[in-house]
């Protein structure tokens, strides 16, 4: 029996945030809110314009003054901020990222944003689900003594190893629908008490996910997610506001685990090669001795070393 029962506090039912109904996330109305939020985090004084003496109606920076600085019409901000801007020059990206200060994520983020109206998005039905090749799950079972696991579109949990069932909990106890990153941090107590930092593994995950709102805009289920999470998490609706984008390849996690207590372990996160939608996580063992016997202790947990995959069911 899996001894980390205690890390699955559920929700009780999902039913608890389901949304009523969602719309599509349109990627007009995002580059729009991710300008507007970009540009009110900025001042003048940040940027070397002279701070005007007058009331400023808006925070951060004014459209004509991110105009000034990107070397574009105020017309032509606009209407890229309206979703109306048609054939974006790379360079006008590129000036627009550098007078926003913007981070590399962010940049790709706005490239993306700026062209996606105009290319075409695959549509996900519910019939279709994402498939971790076998030669993924073997390795899986492979890194016995690490946690690891394989995430997909949305957050999506498809696949894990034992470690990785005894550091987070009894992932194999949960619903498909509940394996998703999103609803166990902000929908599931037991995950806000196993982050000794929780709100960053949830600016995380926010930004993630908008990360795939902004390449996946007609995704329903990326839609019906947000709309559950947004009914069921006031944190959720606030960081989501923020129109921030994330992708967090490597870093550490402090856990306080019900078994073992508090641990530091560091992460790893790849994108693979053949399929970029799916991203392998492995936690490995840290430097500190005492965490490393920890996470040893935990690697033994349990008794079914096979990998475990997210079952073929419809949500």
């Amino acid at each position: 029996m899996n001894g980390t029962k205690g890390v699955d506090d559920r929700i009780g039912t999902d039913e608890a945030a389901r949304p009523g109904g969602a719309r599509s996330i349109d990627p007009r109305d995002g580059i729009g809110e991710f300008l507007r939020t970009r540009r009110a985090r900025l001042g003048p004084a940040d940027v070397g314009l002279p701070v005007s003496g007058r009331h400023r109606r808006v925070p951060g920076l004014r459209r004509e003054e991110l105009a000034r600085l990107a070397g574009v019409s105020v017309a032509y901000l606009t209407r890229l901020e309206q979703g109306k801007g048609h054939n974006v020059s790379t360079e006008v990206i590129d000036a627009i990222a550098r007078a926003l200060r913007l981070t590399d994520t962010e940049h790709a983020h706005l490239t993306h944003l700026s062209k996606c109206r105009h290319q075409p998005h695959r549509r996900y039905t519910a019939s279709q689900r994402q498939q971790v090749r076998p030669g993924l799950r073997a390795l899986l079972t492979a890194m016995d003594t690490m946690p690891a696991y394989v995430t997909g579109r949305r957050l999506d949990i498809l696949a894990w190893n034992r470690p990785a069932a005894a550091l987070f909990g009894d992932w194999d106890g949960l619903s498909d629908r509940e394996r998703n990153w999103g609803r166990l941090v902000f929908l599931n107590p037991g995950y806000r008490r196993l982050f000794v930092d929780w709100e960053s593994k949830a600016v995380d995950v926010v930004g993630t996910l908008r990360l795939d709102a902004g390449c996946y805009p007609d995704d329903p289920r990326l839609t019906a997610l947000v709309a559950e999470l947004s009914s069921g998490s006031v944190e959720f609706r606030r960081l989501w506001a923020r129109h921030d984008v994330r992708e967090q390849s490597h870093g550490s996690r402090r856990l306080h685990h019900p078994v073992v207590g508090e641990l530091t372990l560091p992460f790893e996160t790849l994108r693979l090669p053949d399929d970029p939608e799916q991203c392998l996580t492995i936690h490995h063992v840290p430097v500190d001795p005492i965490a490393a016997e920890n996470l040893r202790l935990l690697a033994s947990w349990g008794t079914d070393p096979t990998p475990r995959e997210s079952p073929d069911r419809r949500p």
